[in-house]
């Protein structure tokens, strides 16, 4: 029983961060509505997380407190991004959108994997709440509990992304009509630029 404590302090922790809107939860709806690439791009949320939550829970969080410029090249990299993203997101907004579904997919795997590795290592917000918010708190563990933290903060993240993923495909029939792209674009570049505005202010 001991070791389930922490294991619900990091799970109930990490989900309670990663559940609000962002960068990385916008782009992954949009892709799993379109069916294009969505679980290696999950995959890859996934295995960022987790790299970052263990490096955090064992010592990150300590370097990036003595070394805060590092943030500040997260920060201006990361508003630049976004400040892009926000802006193609806006410009589809003027296309007629059908959902496509199927094997057959339009995006490049590879220009799906960098926009990931970009939106998820660029932004300062993941290792905010990654390395030094959850890191801090599974840090001031026992030693031997924070193994089981780190566990359910991982499980966490794997629970919140396979669910967007899952959602994209539950949420496909509404997809059918171009308004709904329409909205849904809007939605994410109001995000992006939302979310580049708070990095540099």
């Amino acid at each position: 029983m001991s070791s389930l404590l922490p294991v619900f302090q990091g799970y109930s922790l990490t989900l309670g961060l990663i559940m609000a809107i962002g960068a990385q939860n916008a782009m992954l709806l949009a892709q799993s509505l379109k069916n294009q690439h969505q679980w290696l791009m999950a995959a890859i949320c996934i295995v960022i997380d987790v790299a970052l939550i263990v490096a955090g829970v064992f010592g990150l969080s300590l370097l990036l407190q003595q070394a805060p410029q590092l943030l500040l090249w997260f920060k201006w990299g990361g508003a630049l991004f976004l400040a892009w993203y926000g802006f193609t997101a806006f410009r589809q907004i003027r296309k007629n959108h059908h959902l496509q579904t199927g094997d057959a997919v339009a995006s490049a795997r590879r220009a799906i994997i960098l926009a990931t590795l970009a939106v998820s290592l660029l932004n300062p917000h993941v290792y905010l709440d990654t390395v030094i918010l959850v890191g801090s708190v599974g840090a001031q563990l026992p030693a031997v509990e924070r193994f089981w933290f780190v566990l359910g903060a991982s499980a966490a993240s794997a629970t919140w992304f396979v669910s967007l993923c899952v959602a994209g495909r539950l949420l496909q029939p509404v997809f059918q009509k171009p308004r709904a792209w329409q909205v849904l674009h809007g939605l994410v570049g109001s995000t992006m630029w939302a979310i580049a505005l708070s990095l540099v202010l």
